[in-house]
């Protein structure tokens, strides 16, 4: 498998911030994020040029602003300054394993991550840096997933991963069948009407119009993310073709 040409040359991964959780019921695991860096420095390793944004739903989700007794404006920066502690602390792992990281950020925190600058992310892509993208799009009201499909078309990105818990998109809950096996493809349109989740809707539509494909593919599962660059069947195609 990893003597094959990667189908893919640069690549956006969108990542949960309850990916970096583990088993913990919040916060980030050591051994999960050095499991996660370890699956993304597979990639790397393969000469293909990655950017990524992570959630921050490990530490603080804005969605939840009611039960803090606060608008949901101020809940949704707090949740962006939690997706730059779990962007450091990714980038930080993965610089551990021999990779060349950059950080920047939506929001200005200039003694820890570089503004975003498009130009300058693009620069770092081509001398094979790892760019992770904190703070979601530095607005209020959006998901990083939105954060993920926008970042993507502005650093021109083949393709977006969309790394998560299950194997893909159903069209029905999982949990509730576990007989219950992933659509291997489909269109955004089918996306939207269906009203699949798993992916923010307005992340989905976004890619529709500039014809980002996605792909949702379980992150838990060893090497899966390396497959998909490599162009094998993993996980759920999001497109605008037809089957």
């Amino acid at each position: 498998m990893n003597n094959s040409s990667p189908r893919f040359k640069r690549i956006m991964l969108k990542l949960s911030g309850e990916a970096l959780m583990g088993d913990q019921p919040y916060g980030i695991d050591p051994d999960m994020l050095k499991t996660v860096a370890n699956e993304i420095y597979k990639v790397h390793k393969a000469n293909v040029e990655i950017a990524i944004v992570i959630g921050g739903g490990n530490i603080f989700r804005g969605l939840n602003s009611s039960e803090y007794g606060m608008g949901r404006a101020r809940a949704d920066h707090m949740g962006m300054l939690a997706t730059v502690i779990n962007t450091l602390a990714l980038g930080e792992s993965l610089s551990n394993l021999g990779a060349e990281t950059r950080v920047m950020s939506a929001l200005e925190m200039p003694k820890v991550a570089e503004p975003f600058i498009r130009e300058r992310a693009l620069s770092h892509l081509k001398k094979k840096r790892i760019v992770l993208f904190g703070a979601g799009t530095g607005n209020p009201f959006f998901s990083t997933d939105t954060a993920a499909a926008l970042r993507a078309m502005e650093i021109d990105a083949e393709i977006l991963f969309k790394a998560t818990k299950v194997d893909g998109v159903y069209d029905s809950d999982p949990e509730k069948n576990p007989s219950l096996k992933p659509l291997d493809m489909l269109t955004y349109q089918d996306f939207v009407e269906k009203r699949l989740g798993v992916m923010d809707m307005t992340a989905v539509t976004l890619s529709m119009e500039q014809n980002l494909p996605i792909i949702v593919l379980n992150l838990r599962k060893e090497g899966n993310i390396l497959r998909a660059v490599l162009g094998e069947k993993v996980g759920t195609l999001i497109t605008g073709e037809k089957k």
